[in-house]
């Protein structure tokens, strides 16, 4: 049996010279593969006459403990270590994989699991009650889903920097590529080269080939400077590496306490029972006639979402979007709120809030629903419901 400390989760980012990294503070990954195939039938018989089998469909959904670190976020979208500023922009096309390196209970390897090519949906940031650990919250999509196991069961990720020239090759080893069971005579899942900050997913047999025996060559002319990821399965890992790295820098998890709400210019919130921040990609990544794969991606629209929940005992925020924050102004009509508010959600190391650790930020909000719970013996709950568009994650407090 494989526990859920023996899963041994990463992420590959495919669109960029991106290192792949392990996914820290995962609390829950889920996914479901709908395969997709029509019942063929016809006149005049009874039964089947075949299965057609379509593109798969798979969902992941992840939930992560915030931690205060941008990691994730950037090898979602692409981008650099050095990147202190991620805009929900960001996430509409960036592609990567999802794998989990699998032990059993008693240390013996067993395989990976590949989820290749995801694309993101939807991210959150949820704080449940006052007491609450903050989670962050994921759905990606993408079409396959794949178990490497046996003589294939090491998913392995090489990366080498070109010198420039014509046919360069470059060297396969430690450990050797394994050939796919599925396909006689080929070794590589995918070769990507990354010229001048643009990545650009090779095709077999005109761009790259590789020989069977440890040499790739890319076809054609490399420039100095080109860098050649590839991905691979092998039937052990690279030497004195461990495919997973824990993480023991970073915070184990950040609780509600240690955050601090502002809305439009520098309201600070009380008396919030809830808060959750949801941005929604409407994706529409294309396919194309004589090709099986997803030739293109992007994202129709970006919806972002943010829901405060809270005990009635002040209207801060009906007087925010009224325009009338601290004029003691006597009437809240709610046909007479504004638009164009900003909610800014700050994440400090602890309830001390001397450390930042983490900003995020929704620009350009209007309130769309507001609720009003009124329970026998108990205290009154009001809640309020804004939606924008832009928005960004940032690393340095003073850009919020």
């Amino acid at each position: 049996m494989i526990h859920s400390s023996n899963w041994k989760p990463k992420i590959f980012p495919i669109d960029g010279d991106v290192t792949p990294v392990e996914i820290d503070r995962l609390q829950e990954l889920s996914t479901s593969t709908s395969l997709n195939r029509d019942k063929i039938k016809e006149i005049g018989r009874d039964g089947v006459v075949a299965y057609r089998s379509n593109t798969p469909t798979v969902n992941l959904t992840g939930r992560q403990l915030e931690y205060g670190s941008m990691e994730f976020y950037r090898k979602l979208t692409s981008k650099g270590d050095a990147v202190t500023q991620i805009n929900f922009t960001d996430f509409k096309t960036p592609r990567f994989d999802i794998a989990g390196y699998e032990t059993d209970d008693n240390d013996g390897f067993v395989g990976t699991v590949w989820y290749p090519g995801c694309r993101t949906q939807s991210l959150s940031l949820n704080i449940g009650d006052p007491e609450a650990l903050i989670e962050r919250n994921f759905t990606f999509v993408g079409e396959d889903d794949m178990t490497f196991k046996d003589d294939n069961k090491y998913l392995i990720y090489k990366r080498f920097a070109l010198t420039g020239g014509s046919n360069e090759t470059v060297a396969l080893s430690d450990p050797s590529p394994v050939t796919d069971p599925d396909n006689s005579g080929q070794y590589l899942l995918r070769v990507v080269r990354v010229r001048s900050g643009t990545a650009t997913i090779l095709t077999h047999g005109t761009q790259w080939s590789y020989n069977g025996s440890g040499t790739l060559t890319i076809n054609g002319s490399s420039t100095a400077g080109d860098v050649i990821l590839v991905w691979y399965t092998g039937s052990s890992y690279i030497t004195g590496v461990d495919p997973f790295s824990l993480n023991n820098t970073d915070l184990a998890g950040i609780s509600a306490e240690s955050v601090t709400i502002l809305l439009q210019a520098g309201n600070t919130l009380s008396r919030l029972q809830s808060v959750a921040l949801e941005v929604n990609l409407d994706r529409f990544d294309v396919g194309e006639i004589g090709n099986k794969d997803k030739v293109q991606f992007g994202t129709r629209d970006i919806t972002a979402r943010v829901t405060l929940g809270r005990i009635l005992e002040t209207y801060t925020i009906e007087e925010v979007l009224r325009g009338k924050a601290g004029l003691s102004y006597g009437k809240i009509d709610v046909r007479e709120f504004s638009s164009n508010f900003s909610l800014i959600i700050k994440v400090y190391s602890d309830n001390s809030k001397t450390t930042f650790k983490l900003g995020y930020k929704v620009l350009d909000l209007s309130p769309v629903t507001g609720d009003n719970s009124t329970p026998t013996d108990d205290y009154i709950n009001r809640g309020v419901v804004l939606e924008g568009e832009t928005g960004f994650i940032t690393s340095i407090e003073a850009v919020l």
